[in-house]
């Protein structure tokens, strides 16, 4: 499937639900971008308007991937940091490709797009991330440039008794 990928487009109520759905699904199919299944859009909602918050505010802006139809089909939001010796980089925050595009490049192209973001904004030289151990992400991110800086063993409670490492991860964009 052919996917567009653009930044900081039109926050429309189309682009709303279609986040919505999106992170809902990839919840639901095991994605660790927040939640654990199962995951309404309503569970959903108030963390995408926290997002949505930062962008109408200038602090965080959006790669949104969306098919001929406008259906958004993945994302990646880019925060900047208010440190004044850690603004050269940005954090890249809920990268979520649609579960059905999954193994097809989508999400390199994702991540792609998501460095060519940020290699257009003035002073930007790397990215960094986290993601949840056991997820199979640490990998993946690694196929597309970024290498492993950091981990703290234990830092994320799925459930009562599974704890997995929360994995930084750093791409210099140089």
């Amino acid at each position: 499937m052919n996917v567009r990928f653009d930044l900081d487009p039109a926050v429309t109520p189309e682009l709303h639900d279609g986040i919505c759905a999106l992170w809902a699904e990839v919840s639901n199919a095991g994605g660790a971008v927040g939640f654990v299944p199962p995951v309404t859009r309503e569970d959903v909602r108030p963390e995408l308007r926290k997002h949505l918050t930062a962008m109408a505010e200038g602090r965080q802006r959006l790669v949104a991937g969306r098919d001929a139809d406008g259906r958004v089909l993945a994302t990646a939001f880019l925060t900047t940091n208010t440190h004044r010796l850690m603004k050269h980089w940005l954090w890249v925050y809920t990268v979520m490709v649609h579960p059905a595009l999954q193994g097809q490049g989508a999400g390199r192209r994702l991540m792609t797009a998501v460095a060519d973001a940020a290699r257009s904004v003035e002073g930007i030289t790397a990215l960094r991330l986290t993601c949840r151990g056991g997820s199979g992400a640490r990998p993946f991110y690694e196929a597309c440039g970024y290498q492993e800086v950091g981990r703290v063993p234990g830092a994320i409670r799925v459930a009562d008794d599974d704890y997995r490492d929360d994995i930084t991860m750093w791409l210099d964009l140089g």
